[in-house]
């Protein structure tokens, strides 16, 4: 189970990287497509998702208040789901080009690492 979460703690972390890095970098892009948040807004999450995808790795790697590692899950599943739900206002079409198709699954894997971290394999 511990390897299962650690593949799966890295996977997240990647895909909330590169979403977040998006964001942050190119806030224009991502407010132009869905106005629902402004483009400080835009950003604002972009930081977050990069913050926790360092701190899905970082503690729990380096056994330095590995604690963080599911907060950090936890928290990113949360914002996540607020997410999709800005998202399904803009659009419930299943499209590869909309944002909603990839943010559920996103939500759950971070979901699933929360919850293994928290009480199926513990970090110690």
């Amino acid at each position: 189970m511990n390897l299962f979460l650690w593949v799966l703690q890295v996977a997240v972390a990647l895909l909330y990287l590169a979403g977040g890095g998006f964001k942050t970098v190119n806030p224009d892009d991502v407010a132009k497509q869905i106005t629902a948040l402004p483009r400080g807004g835009w950003r604002a999450v972009g930081v977050f998702e990069v913050l926790g995808a360092v701190l899905l790795i970082v503690p729990a790697a380096a056994n330095w208040m590995p604690m963080l590692t599911p907060l950090a899950a936890a928290a990113l599943a949360l914002e996540t789901l607020a997410l999709a739900a800005v998202y399904a206002r803009f659009s419930l079409k299943l499209a590869a080009t909309n944002p909603l198709v990839y943010a559920v699954p996103m939500a759950l894997m971070a979901a699933v690492v929360a919850y293994g971290r928290f009480s199926l394999s513990p970090l110690s």
